[in-house]
């Protein structure tokens, strides 16, 4: 009892001599200055399923280094890295080895997870780390396997040390590094910070990560500003989205417009398609002669009429197998079933002109309309004058 009471006093002494000793050596350098980067989640996505930070809290990082205690570097390390790592669900642990009986009865401790990844509870993981202790890093190592084994998916572990006196006790460190790489084969890489400029705990930490295979060595100095600890986040951690594809332009096709009888109205607004090659038609595509055949109220054709007249007998000579309905209209002017009369005596005085010509009567059909379908306003002159006509509709 009172050997494990001279050992605690012994080992808090020695921590107060070594926080003394980098007072004595002169002021504490000032870390770098850093601000986290904003890595943002729908550019980037985690490419770590899980990851375990592995701690070392022994008394070799209360050490002075650059004007700071080795352990002040190291959880700066680790707390700028936890500050730069977006929450993506990952699975995150928090161990330590090496820090004094009155913080953890066990040489290494899992102070945070393992479990959903969460920044503000893996920091207060970190805050309850006291350094003191000696360093059974094959302990941590042996034991980080049963933390990683019951995840699925790749696994990352971040080694924190100086790398200094891991091998006092058990001299197989290495040993133990290849027994966790044997476990999990490809799916593990390790990656180990250097804390310090021991060269033995530099040769350590590189041969630990060459075992990892996937994993580098790196030191915390060249880590704690800025920019250097956005690129190392980036690199262990994430992988960038692919930017979406853009849209090929598609170059509107353009509408080709048919006009399939030829008459020089378009399909979609002939409403008489079948109109023989050389007729004269309306803007509706239909074949057609208007007010140049009667006047108002008047059957009897105009003088001026018989060109347009003899241009159609000559379409009737040139389809000689044609049929056609002669469908007479009025304006609206006038009672409806006189202008029913009044159609039905146009379209006969056309058929008499054709059959005078000696086109046969069997081809030539009759059908009255009277003011039922105008083709323009019957508000005007020239409205009136297109509705009086009468149109020549072939057979299909």
């Amino acid at each position: 009892m009172i050997y494990k009471l001279f050992i605690k006093c012994f080992i808090g002494l020695t921590a107060i001599l070594f926080l003394a000793g980098c007072v004595a050596k002169g002021p504490v350098q000032p870390l770098p200055a850093f601000s986290p980067a904003n890595f943002d989640s729908g550019s980037y996505a985690s490419k770590v399923d899980n990851f375990l930070v592995v701690f070392d809290a022994s008394s070799s990082m209360l050490d002075c280094y650059n004007g700071n205690k080795k352990f002040i570097i190291a959880k700066t390390f680790v707390d700028r890295m936890n500050q730069n790592i977006p929450q993506l669900g990952q699975k995150a642990g928090f161990r330590s080895f090496g820090h004094f009986s009155s913080v953890s009865n066990i040489d290494t401790e899992l102070f945070y997870g393992i479990s959903d990844y969460s920044t503000s509870e893996f920091a207060k993981g970190i805050d309850k780390i006291t350094p003191g202790g000696y360093t059974p890093l094959y302990k941590a190592l042996q034991v980080a396997g049963n933390d990683l084994e019951p995840l699925a998916g790749n696994k990352v572990i971040i080694l924190v040390s100086d790398g200094q006196k891991a091998d006092m006790i058990v001299p197989n460190t290495l040993d133990y590094a290849q027994q966790l790489k044997d476990k999990f084969g490809s799916s593990l890489c390790i990656y180990t910070i250097l804390v310090g400029d021991s060269p033995e705990g530099a040769t350590l930490l590189n041969d630990i990560a060459k075992i990892g295979g996937c994993g580098f060595a790196s030191n915390a100095d060249d880590l704690l500003a800025s920019a250097p600890m956005a690129n190392f986040v980036e690199k262990v951690f994430l992988s960038k989205k692919s930017a979406p594809k853009k849209a090929k332009k598609v170059k509107p096709v353009k509408k080709v417009r048919k006009d399939s009888d030829h008459d020089g109205v378009f399909d979609e607004d002939d409403l008489c398609p079948n109109t023989p090659r050389g007729a004269k038609v309306n803007s509706k595509g239909c074949w057609s002669f208007g007010d140049a055949l009667f006047d108002t109220d008047k059957t009897n054709i105009k003088q001026k009429a018989f060109n347009l007249l003899n241009d159609a007998y000559k379409i009737f000579v040139q389809n000689p197998e044609m049929k056609v309905t002669l469908k007479g209209h009025t304006d609206s002017r006038g009672a409806d079933e006189y202008n029913m009369d009044l159609s039905l005596r146009r379209a006969n005085a056309v058929k008499a002109y054709f059959v005078n010509q000696g086109i046969d009567p069997a081809r030539l059909s009759v059908q009255a309309f009277g003011e039922s379908s105008p083709i323009a306003s019957n508000d005007t002159d020239q409205g009136r004058a297109l509705n009086r006509r009468v149109e020549l509709s072939p057979e299909r």
